[in-house]
């Protein structure tokens, strides 16, 4: 049986969610609507009596003060136009599956096994509009036809209180599961065909190297007592193939280079991530000695380091471009509970404390039209945004850092750069907690959701560009309600001494998860049959690579599987044994009594050769910016500060919980009136203590335009001077690199790989160079690799982007600072040399040019500065201090004064510079390693001595007539602005966004 109940606001109630809609039919479709109402519709299939529904319909459903309900009957009355929008069969609905556990909870006996909630919601439109404007806002804004159905109805042929007929998006499966022997014939093009079909990203060198495995007689041997026949099964292809993925495997990133620089010289480089990576830190680690504090590093989920002689901190930061693409909401919002299972899945499971996120866009006022399959960036835009305010709010985790990047070439695809960190005990039960082992004989267990097709093909999709077969099933949509449920269990589990290791399933699911913990004892044997589905009717291939969300695999002592499931079951979690795990040096599989995948773990692992490939730099050169100074600077400021890449992004912050656990100390948004962009995030972990944490980030990925070398320097540059800025000291900052990139393999369809190669190249030694210069040790990170769209002959490539995220300790967060001026008479103090760097920088994007002259780290002075700097903050000196980034110096002043409400004079000729001699270079040079600093005039003398040594000018002071005012190189006023209007210039941008 099959009902619905509809639930609307009562007459008078303002329905926020129709307000909010309309705006959004008006700005993005720029359609004229009078009013939207929003309808919220349950269809409930299963034996439920009348009663039952009017108990649902009136407790769980709704609430009597403000809303209103009907049962097999309709609210809607009085519209124009009414669309209903739902998921698709097999797309996870997390409104859904709560709405039936309240159901359940109403009902007693085995029946209420049998129910099923499905949502859907109602748009009612009010305004004069034709049927193919209201298909536009129906599948242009509030419906992906990827994931979500709707149905139109005109309300000149509605009958009121007659419902819509209910419709059940429920699965249905027509095939039986089974497993199909796949051919794999000495045949190049053929082999090519059942990659691409598959959707393997298997090049045709590695389908050989699988055939020619299964030939090998020792091989043939071993499966046929393993009970199979001839050829690879679907189930051994479909692992392998995710198992080999660029997304898992890094072929790129591990691959022998040949790299022949500008001058011809040639140089070989094994590995990347060996040899800079890597070797950075583990050269950084070998100085350190016996202080070293870094614990477990590239070799778990997530990095661990030392946090005090009782807690390790955990930090992971991942990306989720390729499904953003498809579903911005549900890329993104799989994106931050994925990322939340990194840290919850290293060592023996950390609890999670803060999140972090950064966005690449195009601009969301794009104009124009839009290639095939590819969603408007304001879409995009909110969607994203959204999809990580649920994950992260909903999950309890604070959300204290992140930023937004535009450009056009995020058009192709986004990147969305998600992070999370968490603190662990040092010791749990007397053993140390960042250690994974895993044991012959321990169970193999899954918990937390169930699998279902979606997810399939993730791995290989994410390590392809954006096609026109890119696969919808690749879409996750991940439950944050599930999975906190899962970890708060877990916690308990891992407090107790339940289990001995866990990870988390993610990208590959159970193929990776189980995969690569049975690679710590030599083996594993499972039953895919044991696995709770979503639905019946998957294939074993789909249960093994599924990537459905809110899934830990652990390993488990056989003497404590019982405690483990009793615990589970008290806490509402599904545990599940599949199977266990063995030294046999086989990655065995079974459905049922049928062996379905039978692979050495050797080849698994470690059976695909490395990749050599070809890089070659050029020096591009691009034409030499030729302007005037602009007559009016004041203008020219306001300009700057209203650019997407430099104006407030309260409008996105706001929608995120930065103070759920209690521990936030210095906020995203600081200042007199809470709305100024703080530098970097500072929390306190444990309640008990002022001992901080300090958060930041980097990221400049419109340099790479000039050298990727310097794009990364100033990258990681950025993100250590930010933590610097709020107190963090260089001698215990970690970071994290996130590498995205475009395909940089030659090919037909990349011609200019070597090119694009060589910039990656370039990009990794600038990371070894300066991450060894500051003592900042890579604790873990990420690459992807394929970052471009190409349908029919466009092709749009994303510029290379690193984003470097820091995560440090801070001894006592009362000596934390701020960006915002604090009192009048103040000193304006500049830290640092600025030289005429303006090449990709925001004054010459605003003016339409590029340049040539990008900015350069001078990484040994830099690190003087910022120890000196320290030593003044721990001293107390220091009244506030902004870092100077995008648009230089004049953003770094304007930003200070307004978001501590004051006034401020400064004089230009003051600043220490070389090679500058125009007002607008001196003031829009993005030079690194630069600070606004303001300083009491009694901690003048003090402050001055500590930064003896590095390049300081006091420049001007504050002041408090709320005037901001600027006397340029030659003597005169060149900008007097009033306060307001600059701030106004810098908030408007995306306030109505």
């Amino acid at each position: 049986m099959v009902s619905r109940i509809e639930v609307g606001f009562l007459p008078g109630v303002r329905d926020a969610l129709g307000e909010k809609t309309r705006r959004r039919i008006l700005h993005d479709l720029h359609l004229s609507v009078e009013r939207v109402e929003t309808i919220e519709v349950y269809t409930l299939e299963g034996n439920l009596t009348d009663d039952l529904l009017e108990r649902v319909a009136a407790g769980p459903f709704s609430d009597p003060v403000i809303q209103r309900y009907a049962i097999d009957g309709s609210l809607a009355d009085r519209f124009d136009w009414l669309i209903e929008v739902g998921f698709r069969p097999g797309v996870t609905d997390n409104v859904g599956r709560t709405a039936t556990e309240a159901v359940q909870l109403l009902m007693e006996g085995t029946q209420k096994n049998g129910v099923k909630v499905y949502t859907s919601r109602q748009y009612l439109l009010t305004g004069i509009l034709e049927r193919g404007q209201v298909e536009e806002i129906a599948s242009g804004l509030l419906a992906n036809d990827l994931i979500q159905r709707f149905e139109i109805v005109d309300g000149r042929t509605w009958q009121p209180g007659k419902s819509i007929k209910p419709y059940v998006p429920k699965v249905v499966v027509a095939d039986a599961p089974r497993t199909d022997y796949v051919d794999l014939p000495d045949d190049d093009a053929r082999l090519q065909e059942i990659s691409s079909s598959r959707v393997l990203a298997l090049t045709v060198e590695e389908m050989r190297i699988i055939r020619n495995y299964l030939q090998d007689e020792t091989v043939r041997r071993g499966r046929r007592e393993a009970g199979l026949g001839e050829g690879v099964t679907d189930v051994e292809l479909e692992c392998l193939a995710q198992t080999w993925s660029e997304h898992c495997k890094h072929k790129i990133f591990n691959s022998f280079i040949t790299y022949e620089d500008e001058r011809g010289n040639i140089r070989v480089i094994d590995s990347l991530f060996k040899s800079c990576v890597k070797g950075s830190t583990a050269a950084i680690r070998e100085e350190l000695g016996s202080e070293d504090w870094c614990l477990s590093v590239f070799v778990d989920n997530a990095g661990i380091i030392k946090f005090n002689e009782d807690y390790n901190l955990v930090f992971k930061v991942e990306t989720h471009n390729s499904p953003s693409a498809l579903d911005p909401y549900g890329g993104a919002l799989t994106g931050i509970v994925g990322v939340n299972r990194d840290p919850f899945g290293a060592g023996k499971g950390a609890k999670l404390i803060f999140n972090t996120d950064v966005f690449c866009f195009a601009s969301p006022f794009h104009e124009g039209p839009l290639p095939p399959r590819i969603l408007h960036p304001r879409r995009i835009y909110e969607g994203v945004r959204e999809g990580v305010e649920h994950g992260g709010n909903k999950s309890g985790i604070p959300t204290v850092n992140g930023c937004l990047v535009f450009d056009e070439r995020f058009l192709g695809k986004p990147l969305v750069y998600c992070g999370t960190g968490g603190i662990m005990p040092a010791r749990i039960l007397g053993e140390p907690s960042h250690i994974k082992e895993v044991h012959p004989g321990d169970i193999v267990v899954m918990t937390g959701g169930r699998i279902g097709k979606d997810g399939i093909h993730g791995a290989t999709f994410s390590s392809e560009e954006l096609n026109e077969n890119s696969p919808v099933t690749a879409v996750q949509i991940g439950d944050p309600i599930t999975q906190k449920r899962m970890t708060d269990f877990l916690l308990v589990a891992r407090d107790r001494g339940l289990y001995r290791a866990i990870t988390d399933n993610g990208a590959g699911g159970l193929s990776s998860s189980v995969g690569e913990m049975a690679s710590l004892s030599g083996g594993c044997e499972i039953d895919l049959k044991n696995a709770p589905l979503k639905y019946a009717g998957l294939h074993p291939w789909e249960i093994l690579i599924s990537e459905a969300q809110e899934r830990m695999t652990l390993a488990v002592y056989p003497e404590k599987i019982e405690a483990f499931q009793a615990l589970a079951a008290k806490m509402g979690v599904e545990a599940t044994v599949l199977g266990r795990f063995t030294d046999s040096g086989k990655f065995h599989v079974r459905y049922g009594g049928q062996t379905v995948a039978f692979l050495d773990m050797e080849f698994l692992h470690e059976g695909l050769p490395q990749m050599k490939l070809k890089a070659r730099w050029t020096p591009p050169i691009n034409p030499e910016p030729d302007f005037p100074e602009p007559s009016s600077l004041g203008q020219a400021l306001k300009d700057l500060l209203g650019r997407l890449n430099i104006c407030s992004k309260e409008a996105i912050v706001r929608q995120y919980d930065h103070e759920v656990q209690g521990g936030s100390v210095v906020k995203p948004l600081v200042g007199i009136a809470e709305d100024g962009p703080g530098d970097a995030a500072v929390l306190r972990p444990l309640l008990e203590s002022f001992e901080g944490i300090v958060v930041s980030n980097g990221i400049c990925p419109r340099y790479s335009d000039i050298d990727t070398y310097a794009m990364a320097a100033c990258a990681i540059d950025e993100a250590v001077r930010n933590a610097v800025a709020v107190g963090a000291p260089l001698s215990r900052m970690a970071g994290l690199d996130n590498f995205c990139w475009c395909d940089p393999v030659e090919s037909e369809k990349t011609p200019d790989g070597q090119y694009k190669l060589a910039q990656l190249v370039r990009a990794n030694e600038a990371l070894y160079e300066y991450t060894r210069i500051y003592g900042v040790p890579c604790i873990s990170g990420k690459d992807s690799m394929k970052n471009d769209y190409m349908i029919g002959g466009t092709k749009i490539s994303i510029p290379p982007t690193l984003l470097f995220s820091v995560i440090a300790r801070m001894e006592d967060v009362r000596k934390a600072v701020t960006m915002d001026a604090k009192k009048p008479g103040d000193l304006v103090y500049v830290l640092g040399e600025t030289r005429r760097e303006l090449g990709g920088s925001e004054w010459y994007a605003l003016n339409g040019f590029v340049g040539n002259g990008v900015p350069r780290v001078d990484a040994r002075r830099a690190r003087s500065r910022y120890e000196a700097l320290s030593r003044a903050m721990d001293a107390g000196l220091i009244a506030s201090c902004h870092d100077c980034a995008d648009g230089g110096l004049g953003i770094a002043l304007a930003e200070t004064a307004f978001a501590g409400g004051f006034g401020m004079a400064v004089d230009l000729s003051r600043v220490p510079s070389s090679g500058i001699d125009r007002n607008d270079e001196l003031l829009f040079s993005e030079s690194q390693s630069r600070f606004v600093v303001t300083v009491a005039p009694a901690a003048r003398e003090a402050f001055e001595a500590i930064m003896a040594d590095s390049e300081t000018a006091c420049i001007g002071c504050i002041t408090g007539d709320r005037t901001f005012v600027v006397t340029g190189l030659q003597g005169a006023a060149i900008i007097e602005e009033d306060l307001a209007s600059l701030k106004e210039a810098w908030q408007q941008t995306l306030r109505d966004l």
